[in-house]
């Protein structure tokens, strides 16, 4: 490795990679060394289409194969945004490698590949993560800290999570998160992933006892066999009286909320996976009061807006930005954290139970325990 510098291998030209090439740019302690795709020209043309706008402080390399890539001591680490269904093989390769892993989600078909993935890179000794950027943010650490003082919201009860967009009339043809042996969790792993997550943050990373799922509706292209979700809910269960829900479709508007309700008050943020430009930092909590007199009955409003003191005088950190800073200091640092690959596998078991609990038409579930 060079001094300080973490040097960053692309391992596919997916959409999402040009959002982390800005990223890594802007981060200070790493760069972008070299891009694979499966042709070289595809390389290329994205390296000269990203560096038109954001260049790297060095020359990037164009590979033609990502063994080429993966096996180059020019990389330290390596970013894989290749679709679900082919990722295992190559995250296994990379660590075997010597190559630190950082990987879109979801991660893996299954809670099998995911515990292949994870051995693969801990037998290794390179930190794997996976790529939820808010994981990253200061306010989701504040987040956390408001929710679990009890002077403010009293005990957890509720939490609710919702992402979804609205898909346009090209993407169950075309788009591979519509192709069942490309993205086989459809919505669910790509926007659900999302919701699990946010859910462990405000349990405290408790895993849910069991749990009731459904597929709402299905969609498909024409290159996969077998369709995948498109619109779909959950259910879940944890012990001392706290539940859950998700929503995530594919075909509902642009929405990103949670709320999370306790005995005192609750909290809600309506941006939690991608911050609007203007609010980066901010929630709110809310204690309503209900008012009675005589014949008339109305709620007062009790909101408190909040934010990142840290951030009063300055434009916050993007979440992206605090991720890929984050990965690159424990490579540089060879300091390995083993609560990355921990978070990835509780998201992935819940992930499996759901898909479980929907085709067996929305029947309760257990949840496996991350020891199995």
């Amino acid at each position: 490795m060079t001094d300080s510098i973490c040097r960053w291998g692309f391992l596919g030209a997916a959409g999402i990679a040009r959002k982390n090439w800005k990223a890594i740019r802007l981060s200070g302690n790493g760069r972008v060394a070299a891009v694979a795709s499966r042709s070289l020209g595809r390389a290329q043309s994205f390296i000269d289409e990203c560096s038109a706008e954001t260049p790297q402080s060095e020359a990037v390399t164009a590979m033609g194969s990502y063994e080429e890539l993966i096996q180059s001591d020019q990389i330290d680490a390596v970013y894989i945004p290749l679709p679900t269904g082919i990722r295992k093989d190559w995250v296994i390769a990379a660590a075997e490698a010597g190559k630190h892993v950082l990987c879109e989600k979801p991660v893996g078909v299954n809670t099998q590949q995911v515990r292949q993935m994870i051995e693969a890179c801990r037998a290794s000794g390179v930190q794997f993560m996976d790529g939820v950027m808010f994981d990253h943010s200061k306010r989701i650490e504040d987040v956390s800290a408001t929710l679990h003082d009890e002077k403010l919201l009293g005990k957890l009860r509720r939490i609710n999570t919702h992402f979804s967009f609205c898909s346009d009339e090209s993407f169950e043809a075309s788009n591979i998160r519509a192709n069942y042996e490309l993205e086989p969790h459809g919505c669910l792993g790509d926007l659900g992933w999302y919701c699990i997550r946010f859910i462990l943050w405000a349990s405290k990373l408790q895993m849910p006892t069991r749990l009731s799922a459904r597929t709402i509706t299905s969609i498909g292209n024409s290159q996969g066999e077998h369709q995948v979700p498109g619109e779909f809910s959950a259910e879940l269960e944890f012990p001392a009286g706290l539940s859950a829900a998700f929503y995530c479709s594919f075909l509902t508007s642009n929405q990103q909320t949670a709320i999370v309700s306790g005995e005192k008050g609750h909290l809600t943020i309506d941006d939690f996976v991608l911050p609007f430009y203007d609010s980066r930092t901010h929630w709110a909590t809310h204690d309503h009061q209900l008012e009675i007199d005589n014949c008339r009955w109305n709620f007062k409003r009790q909101t408190s807006p909040r934010s990142n003191d840290e951030y009063a005088s300055g434009e916050p950190v993007a979440p992206e930005v605090e991720m890929v800073r984050r990965f690159a200091s424990y490579v540089n640092e060879n300091s390995i954290q083993s609560r990355y690959p921990e978070l990835t596998l509780k998201t992935q078991l819940i992930l499996d139970a759901c898909r479980r609990s929907a085709v067996a038409g929305g029947d309760w579930v257990n949840v496996e325990s991350v020891d199995g």
